[in-house]
């Protein structure tokens, strides 16, 4: 199921529409209150989210989706018509995991929705580890950080850059090979927030984000933790 969030009658038929023509099942909200009442019934596969919205805006929303442990891994694209490269940044920064501008045609909407779905799919771990590097301990399958065994919240982005870091560890990854992985595909050679999330991430490990070193001139590494 693809739940759409789109206030315009015109745009959220067309694109329920053609999503339920091609086999995909969707349903179309024109307020966030709608979508969060049938999110309370069945939590979708994947939201397709507009950022201006009666009520709150997309970015609410999908901070909302994030800090809920039921939805902080569900996908969500966000539909918009603002192109700025701020807009882009703040909502791949809130955790949105693709961005397309209005106006966009529905075959490639088509296309990216079925990539974004086979992609989520195929990053979920067919076994969840547990990583240690010196008094850094990840337990993926919980959703878990603990520095020093004390808990530490991170935002999904932040814990896949983590565990993508902490399974490559002691291999340089570049800016462009992060932001791939971690929100899967190229964003038009923008990687500034590659940059913002690693000093975040450090931030909130303290001690042990020193463990994540920066390689000049290449990009991160996880260290050995010593």
């Amino acid at each position: 199921m693809i739940y759409l969030v789109e206030d315009d009658n015109s745009i959220r038929e067309l694109v329920a529409y053609t999503l339920n023509a091609a086999g995909l099942e969707a349903e179309g909200f024109d307020r966030p209150s709608l979508f969060w009442a049938a999110c309370e019934k069945q939590i979708p596969d994947l939201v397709l989210l507009d950022i201006m919205l009666p009520e709150e805006d997309g970015l609410a929303v999908l901070k909302k989706l994030r800090q809920e442990i039921k939805t902080q891994h569900m996908p969500v694209m966000m539909l918009t018509a603002k192109g700025s490269e701020y807009d882009k940044v703040m909502g791949l920064d809130c955790g949105a995991d693709d961005y397309m501008a209005k106006p966009f045609g529905m075959m490639e909407l088509l296309a990216r929705v079925k990539a974004l779905l086979r992609r989520t799919s195929a990053m979920r771990p067919a076994e969840a580890k547990i990583y240690q590097i010196g008094k850094l301990k990840v337990d993926q399958k919980r959703h878990e950080v603990f520095v020093e065994n004390t808990a530490v919240v991170l935002t999904k982005k932040e814990f896949d850059m983590l565990c993508y870091l902490m399974e490559n560890k002691g291999m340089v990854l570049t800016r462009d090979q992060l932001l791939n992985h971690i929100w899967g595909y190229d964003f038009d050679g923008e990687n500034r927030t590659i940059d913002v999330h690693i000093r975040t991430l450090r931030q909130k490990l303290g001690v042990c984000g020193r463990y994540i070193e920066t390689i000049r001139g290449m990009g991160y590494k996880m260290g050995e933790g010593v």
